[in-house]
């Protein structure tokens, strides 16, 4: 059975935050320490594949097929005499050793060979803290390392060392107070070697379709400038890149690198697992820096200005009156898009390089006696494929996944496991066990058929038909029918019986007295206003209610009427 005893690298003293003179503990900090303990042996799964990952990142300048031994070797060796960081934030060193072990077990089983066993995971700082951390400096550029650590330590209970810390921020290319991150480095030209050495992928904002802003992924060849997958879609996220990517690999091989920024569909774990699944070795670019996207830059300079420009703003009345989705829409752009890139962009002569894409592509593999590698099916659906970690129910041997609730195999009760599924389909869920695979999940439950980030480009229901029926207007209609005939004026304007002859109170046969409204209420006689009251402006309530009072707090009698 293999073990990973001797693959433990040596560790940077600085960046040990468990030493005597840079751990700060408090009575809390045994409390802790154990809940990040059993933290990390619920999340070990997680961690073990991160290790993998950053394994095979590490190795793989050096498993190219063309190098040379000497030129191997060379490579190992200076991996080996060189600190890394490792996805836990450490500052570690492998023996050489330890690196061409690792190789020997790529090529004998790929990926899957380099996911450590459990013992080799001896992760010291918590990558939450790390990421509080970096929040923290993130939040205020100003704050210091010990500034952080004081803050960690308060909020925490512990926090790791200073050095750390400054680490951890140089790592992240986090500002200071400034807000400046400063270098002085000077780059110079490079150009991949060979087709398929390197692809650069971006996105570029487009115009806006139906109302909605579209979005184009796209990766290019760094040797021959062919644009190697692409897609415009109306989202900036992980679902729309895979569309680009995927149909590139499919046509146009797997490469052995991708150079990518840090935008947030590049940077999530899905692009790296599918990476590191393809034998891909996945860089991102330096934040601030835009040095090696030059071409790829170039390349949205090219279809801005020669197809961006014949492309219109549209807005949803515009497609409305035309007839067109915006579904159709979309498709008609990829469909035109696609049609300038086979006939205007891959078969054109390219300033730099002196030659069609096609054609700078066509030679290169000429020159290598080789053709692009093509992965098969089933290797691209495990790369594309999502996976989450999940605990098995102690009683029901069941497993959550987005509301829903799936039956895994009894033997995995209490064991955290892998569920690979893929986004738009929830139905199926493979279960895996330290890289092993078990019987499938068995659906009991199923709220959500798809993941929410897999979200279709456009609404796949139309909205109902309006049944033209107001609720509320009707409410008021008949709230005005209760109200417009209630009141009989008649009545209110009449104190004797109707009919000829009858009087009013004046003596007024019939109509309204002297100078009176028709339908004017007939008021009783008054009593005389107060003198004290006759020549008072009614501008302030207060005095008119101490007249009508009285000194003795007793009420005057108003209108006949004397208050209680």
């Amino acid at each position: 059975m293999r073990t990973d005893q001797d693959d433990n690298p040596t560790s940077d003293p600085m960046s040990d935050p468990m030493g005597d003179s840079r751990l700060r503990v408090s009575s809390q900090a045994a409390s802790v320490v154990s809940v990040r303990g059993q933290g990390e042996r619920r999340d070990r799964g997680e961690r073990v594949q991160a290790l993998a990952v950053f394994r095979f990142q590490l190795i793989s300048p050096a498993i190219d097929e063309d190098l040379s031994m000497r030129a191997r070797g060379r490579l190992v060796r200076e991996i080996a005499s060189a600190w890394h960081t490792d996805p836990f934030g450490r500052r570690v060193k492998y023996s050489r050793d330890t690196l061409d072990r690792w190789i020997r077990r790529w090529r004998e089983g790929g990926f899957e060979a380099l996911v450590p066993c459990e013992k080799a995971t001896p992760l010291r700082t918590d990558p939450a803290v790390l990421e509080i951390a970096a929040a923290l400096k993130r939040e205020n550029p100003a704050r210091t390392a010990a500034q952080v650590e004081r803050i960690l330590v308060r909020a925490h209970g512990w926090s790791p060392s200073q050095s750390t810390l400054l680490r951890l921020f140089h790592r992240l290319e986090l500002p200071g107070a400034d807000g400046q991150v400063h270098d002085g480095a000077v780059f110079g030209r490079f150009e991949a070697a060979a087709p398929n050495d390197l692809w650069t992928g971006d996105a570029l904002h487009g115009k806006r379709i139906g109302g909605r802003k579209t979005y184009l992924f796209a990766f290019v060849d760094d040797h021959s400038r062919v644009i190697t997958g692409y897609r415009w879609g109306f989202a900036e996220d992980t679902v729309r890149l895979a569309a680009a990517l995927r149909p590139g690999l499919v046509s146009r091989g797997v490469p052995r690198a991708v150079y990518v920024d840090n935008g947030s569909a590049f940077v999530d774990a899905w692009l790296a697992r599918a990476c590191a699944k393809l034998g891909v070795r996945l860089t991102h670019s330096t934040p601030g820096r835009p040095q090696g996207r030059g071409k790829i830059e170039r390349l949205f300079g090219t279809v801005t200005e020669q197809f961006l420009v014949e492309v219109a703003d549209t807005t949803a009345q515009d497609l409305t009156a035309a007839g067109v989705s915006q579904a159709q829409a979309l498709l008609d752009l990829n469909r035109l898009f696609r049609a300038w890139v086979e006939t205007v962009y891959h078969p054109r002569v390219h300033s730099e390089t002196e030659q069609t894409p096609l054609a700078r592509w066509a030679d290169g593999f000429a020159r290598a006696g080789t053709g692009p590698q093509i992965p098969s099916s089933a290797d691209l659906k495990e790369a594309f494929a999502w996976s989450q970690y999940r605990t098995v129910n102690r009683r029901t041997a069941t497993v959550s996944l987005l509301n829903n609730t799936y039956q895994v195999d009894a033997s995995l009760v209490g064991r955290r496991v892998e569920l690979v599924f893929d986004p738009f389909d929830l139905t199926t869920v493979h279960v895996r066990y330290q890289g092993k695979p078990f019987p499938d999940a068995t659906p009991l439950v199923i709220g959500r058929h798809s993941h929410p980030r897999a979200r279709p480009e456009t609404a796949t229901t139309a909205p109902a038909p309006s049944t033209g029926i107001n609720y509320l207007e009707l409410v008021a209609a008949d709230h005005h029918k209760a109200t417009a005939a209630g009141i009989n004026f008649h009545a209110l304007t009449t104190t004797g019986p109707t009919g000829g002859g009858a009087h009013n109170g004046d003596g007024h046969a019939g109509g309204p007295p002297p100078g009176g409204v028709p339908a004017q209420m007939a008021l009783p006689d008054m009593p005389a206003v107060p003198g004290d009251l006759a020549d008072l402006a009614v501008t302030d309530p207060a005095t008119v209610d101490a007249a009508v009072t009285g000194p003795d707090g007793a009420s005057a009698p108003r209108n006949g009427v004397a208050s209680s």
